[in-house]
């Protein structure tokens, strides 16, 4: 790895890592709503001159317009959905236990492939990997978790669904397209999602959020959002798409040591015995054989 990989993967390693963190101090003061809002709205005026300043990303809009049912089905399986779901279940739920499910995207999206008749065969390792991310969710949903955070957690189960299907529907009918280009659209639409279900909901803060709170909204969309996707295109333009994800084994572990060490999260025994089932269950689910070709392009994904 070069010099510039690394840094960047390290980079890109916290940008995906500390959002858990800041969904849990944001949502202090913002309903889950207005979080998704202003989140969406402040990244996709951050990107947009960034991503409109290249000619690729221009001359694909005129075919997102015509995709417009696959925009729209990526949109709220990746943003719409998940966002929310994820902010809600914070209310109840530690940053750093989140995190840990959530790490069991990558093993879901290979399950929602093979559903989908587009995944090879997993094999003896596959199945056990799919089977050690299952059995760490349930440890950690059973020896972790509280009566009264059942709710919390089937909000999560919606938020890792969304996530496993939305890059399946990327790969599928828009990956032929620019990623900024995509991107742009999906936070663009999303804002536009949540204008009406903001004012017709919870409505506006009617106080100046604290200054804690809009950092970490600053924050969230600017660097975890904006920026992050910068970097995921140019990590794969240094590592290639598959060595590239490798980062989906490392940004849970952020998350779970900012838990710790900036809201004082307690890091259990079930914590660390799930979160090492789901990441090994993960890695044996996603692995490729070594003989075998990268893929043209990544799934873009959002982890949080």
């Amino acid at each position: 790895m070069t010099r510039r990989a690394t840094l960047l993967f390290a980079a890109l390693s916290l940008a995906w890592g500390i959002p858990y963190l800041l969904i849990k101090v944001a949502g202090e003061e913002l309903a889950p709503s207005t979080l998704v809002l202003a989140r969406t709205a402040l990244a996709a005026l951050v990107l947009a001159p960034v991503a409109l300043a290249r000619r690729e990303v221009r001359a694909a809009l005129p075919a997102l317009l015509r995709r417009w049912p696959a925009l729209a089905a990526y949109t709220g399986f990746e943003i719409v959905a998940p966002w929310l779901f994820l902010a809600r279940a914070e209310q109840e739920l530690d940053s750093s236990t989140t995190a840990v499910v959530i790490s069991a995207v990558p093993a879901v999206g290979v399950l929602v492939a093979l559903l989908a008749g587009r995944a090879e065969r997993l094999g003896a390792a596959g199945w056990a990997g799919l089977g050690l991310g299952t059995l760490g969710v349930a440890a950690l949903v059973g020896f972790d978790l509280g009566p009264g955070q059942a709710g919390a957690v089937a909000e999560l189960a919606v938020v890792v669904v969304g996530y496993a299907v939305g890059p399946a529907v990327l790969v599928r009918h828009l990956s032929d397209l620019p990623g900024p280009a995509v991107v742009l659209a999906s936070l663009v639409l999303s804002a536009l999602v949540y204008v009406p279900i903001v004012l017709l909901g919870p409505g506006l803060p009617a106080a100046a959020p604290s200054a804690p709170v809009l950092a970490a909204v600053a924050t969230l969309a600017v660097v975890c959002t904006a920026g992050a996707f910068l970097l995921l295109f140019a990590l794969v333009g240094e590592l290639g798409p598959v060595r590239a994800t490798a980062i989906v084994y490392v940004n849970p572990v952020v998350a779970v040591v900012a838990g710790a060490l900036v809201l004082g999260e307690r890091i259990t025994a079930a914590t660390l015995g799930g979160f090492a089932l789901v990441l090994a269950g993960s890695y044996l689910a996603t692995r490729r054989p070594a003989n075998r070709p990268e893929q043209a392009a990544p799934a873009l994904t959002v982890d949080a």
